[in-house]
């Protein structure tokens, strides 16, 4: 009796070594997501492919994410006021580069084909039967030409006595001097006017979060970006004026109005061209994801201006969940597995992080996660493990 006495107390404190040791290794399988990072070994600070971070001068990250088989392996970059002021800097540079590539001196208006004119020769009453029978107001429809001359399709104009010319992309004082020659050879010094009754030949298109999205109509009137998004009916409350998308000669840009009316830069300095495709964006497409420890995770969308920052996004999800977060872990993943993606981390332990957190933009579709505690992580794996060593011990004393 006396030795299953000794031996008892043994047998349970073994028992519980084992139960302590599965429990420390099982810290690093914990169940949920969690940002695995590692300190870099003398990484050189050209292989770091940090994008615009990087261009405008992101001191050399500590740490990095590491790999898995799907992923690749990407340094961390810490937030810092030097940071969020370079950052903001190269916003800035961008813009402002857009703004002189689409800022384009704006040219008198071109005649092009479906356009109709008036053309009046003085003292010769007898051309106004050629310019056809004027329209009543109640049968007018928005497509039907006003009476005059209709230049056709290969851009010629025909004219009595003067036959057929080619007016193609010529102002309308072109025109009249080329009129005048040819009807100089029949009338004496003739005297003619020629004026643009209907535009129909250039227009550019208004899509997305706008009013009235469609077709707008160019004239002898230069077109500015402002212009046509107010002919379109103005933004629609859906819209994101931070990222409008202007496709010229099969390119497109992305023009950040928010962005340029901080700076200074009018949008009246923005001149559409014949075939321009202006499409706003909603705002819904430029959400980012907040995801981890924070108290509702969610799809964060921006504010009607399109501008959110890391502040706003976890505001909208509840802010970190004080019992499980871990403050000095919270990321921004930015960019694609294919491109460049970027990983930055804020250590939010000091409520004075949350200004940086206030200042520092967040991209279309970046995704904000805050890591839990290891605390936490620990205590998920016990929960896990405990009905399993319970019964363990329970069947062990019952063997004994």
């Amino acid at each position: 009796m006396l030795a299953v006495t000794l031996t008892r107390p043994v047998w349970r404190l073994g028992t519980l070594m084992a139960a302590v040791a599965v429990l420390t290794s099982a810290c690093a399988v914990a169940p949920g997501m969690q940002m695995q990072t590692s300190p870099v070994q003398d990484a050189p600070r050209a292989s770091n492919a940090l994008g615009p971070a990087d261009e405008a001068g992101a001191s050399a990250p500590g740490e990095k994410a590491d790999a898995t088989r799907g992923t690749p392996e990407i340094a961390i970059t810490e937030v810092d006021a030097a940071l969020i002021s370079r950052l903001a800097q190269s916003r800035k540079q961008q813009q402002l580069e857009l703004s002189q590539v689409l800022a384009v001196t704006p040219q008198a208006y071109g005649v092009g084909a479906g356009d109709v004119l008036q053309i009046v020769v003085w003292d010769h009453p007898e051309f106004a039967a050629a310019l056809g029978a004027a329209q009543t107001p109640s049968s007018t429809r928005a497509a039907d030409p006003l009476a005059g001359f209709v230049v056709d399709q290969n851009g010629n104009l025909t004219f009595p006595y003067a036959g057929t010319l080619q007016v193609a992309r010529l102002r309308t004082d072109e025109i009249q001097q080329r009129l005048s020659g040819a009807l100089a050879k029949y009338f004496v010094k003739p005297q003619v006017t020629v004026r643009i009754a209907s535009y129909r030949a250039h227009q550019v298109y208004v899509d997305g979060e706008v009013h009235s999205p469609g077709a707008l109509a160019l004239n002898d009137v230069p077109m500015t970006l402002y212009e046509a998004v107010s002919r379109a009916g103005g933004f629609s409350d859906t819209a994101d004026q931070s990222d409008l998308v202007l496709v010229r000669d099969g390119q497109s840009h992305r023009v950040n109005l928010t962005q340029m009316l901080a700076q200074g830069v009018s949008p009246s300095r923005l001149y559409l061209k014949t075939g321009d495709w202006l499409r706003v964006t909603s705002r819904d497409e430029n959400d980012v994801y907040v995801m981890g420890e924070v108290n509702k995770p969610i799809s964060a969308i921006a504010r009607r201006t399109g501008r959110i920052t890391l502040a706003d996004a976890l505001s909208q999800a509840g802010s970190v969940n004080a019992a499980t977060a871990d403050a000095a872990q919270m990321f921004v993943i930015r960019g694609s597995v294919t491109g460049a993606p970027q990983v930055y981390r804020l250590d939010g332990h000091s409520p004075v992080a949350m200004l940086l957190a206030k200042d520092f933009e967040l991209q279309a579709k970046d995704i904000v996660y805050v890591d839990g505690s290891g605390l936490v992580r620990f205590n998920r794996v016990l929960n896990l493990l405990m009905p399993l060593i319970s019964t363990g011990l329970t069947a062990g004393v019952i063997a004994k």
